[in-house]
């Protein structure tokens, strides 16, 4: 059974799957890199800089960069990827089933029409409606996708809120396949307590404080702001009431982006709150396993593949109730707490409510996330698109 995947560019959290995908031997499967080679160093512009993983993504499965004529190559718009010699090539393998990530963009769209009735296509993305506005934007947007979607067989779906969307767009529940959105769960649980706590001493932080953790793009969907604000508040109402303790709960924020100097600048007279510049694959597990609880306060999240991530690495987790993740992963009071988007008053009140756990209860809530994301792995979706693949294809 041949299985042709395309995709825009090497990403660390799909790498996994292709790469499992190929050594289940189920499935020969050959993936299509839309974006051109050049994508393996871009320009990440919520970053401010150059990107490149320090993790092998090439490894282990067969692939194709496919030539992209595009003037402005990229995904942040509809005529960034453009090939024409895609369909043409995909024919040339004579796969018997298409996996398709993602329809926003000239070349995707033209696959999925163009093979549509031709072959099985599954299809494989994690919108969902958390942050969409209303009004006749989202009618006429309504209308177009019922229309996109009606050249999709099946969708595989990344959890409850992806599902619901994939269903208001008009695919029907025998068309909605669960393949569990997924992390290398072993890179984050793999024992870096050394570094982690190199990490902390060179911060200031003792072996007993308690670190509240943010690692991302700082920019407005992400919303790193409110949770500065949040914490400042929080730390005022906790140092009146602990005098003793002067800086016992810090923050800590790790990455770049537009906010930045802001952030810098009104965090600049608190000695609890800290800054590290974005870090590579290989350093991120050090990050979560030298924190308490991983807070993602974002205003708009489809998922939020760092949860994952951090619940691998046995972390209590603060989420916002417009991350993606949150309905299926955090459960309020046994793994971490969901706040209202954008409110600071309600962030406090979380914040106060697990710091006030102290250091072994919110030990307790990250073997509690560990228990839930031990079920989300990249062999349960490997396992998904292979049983999908070949019943359906």
């Amino acid at each position: 059974m041949k299985l042709a995947i395309i995709t825009t560019h090497p990403i660390q959290y799909y790498a996994p799957v292709f790469k499992e995908l190929q050594l289940n031997g189920r499935l020969h499967i050959k993936v299509f890199y839309t974006w051109g080679e050049e994508a393996m160093i871009k320009f990440d512009k919520g970053f401010g800089k150059t990107i490149q993983w320090d993790i092998p993504l090439l490894s282990g499965y067969t692939y194709e960069w496919i030539k992209n004529t595009a003037k402005d190559k990229g995904t942040h718009h509809f005529t960034g990827i453009i090939n024409p010699d895609l369909i043409r090539k995909i024919e040339a393998w004579q796969p018997n089933a298409l996996l398709i990530y993602g329809w926003a963009n000239s070349s995707h769209l033209k696959v999925l029409c163009y093979f549509k009735n031709k072959l099985p296509v599954f299809f494989r993305g994690d919108s969902t409606f958390l942050g969409r506005n209303n009004g006749l934007k989202k009618m006429i947007k309504k209308f177009f996708l019922k229309w996109v979607y009606k050249h999709v067989d099946y969708a595989l779906y990344a959890g409850t809120r992806n599902k619901i969307y994939f269903t208001e767009y008009g695919l029907l529940e025998q068309q909605l396949i669960f393949a569990p959105h997924a992390v290398d769960n072993s890179r984050f649980c793999v024992d870096k307590s050394i570094e982690a706590n190199d990490l902390r001493i060179s911060l200031g932080i003792l072996e007993t404080d308690i670190v509240i953790t943010f690692a991302g793009k700082f920019d407005q969907k992400k919303d790193p702001l409110t949770l500065l604000h949040a914490f400042s508040d929080f730390q005022r109402e906790h140092l009146q009431n602990n005098p003793d303790q002067h800086a016992n709960v810090h923050l800590l924020f790790v990455g770049n982006g537009l906010l930045e100097q802001r952030l810098k600048s009104e965090a600049a007279f608190q000695n609890n709150i800290h800054f590290l510049d974005f870090q590579n694959q290989r350093k991120m597990p050090i990050i979560y396993q030298a924190c308490d609880i991983f807070c993602l306060p974002s205003v708009s999240e489809t998922w939020g593949l760092a949860v994952n991530e951090a619940m691998a690495g046995s972390k209590a987790i603060l989420v916002s109730d417009k991350v993606g993740c949150a309905i299926d992963l955090v459960r309020d009071g046994y793994n971490g707490a969901t706040f209202t988007a954008g409110s600071k008053s309600n962030l406090t009140e979380n914040l106060k409510i697990l710091v006030e756990q102290g250091k072994g209860g919110i030990a307790a809530m990250g073997k509690h996330s560990k228990l839930i994301i031990d079920k989300w792995t990249v062999m349960e979706q490997v396992r998904a698109i292979t049983s999908a693949v070949i019943k359906h294809g």
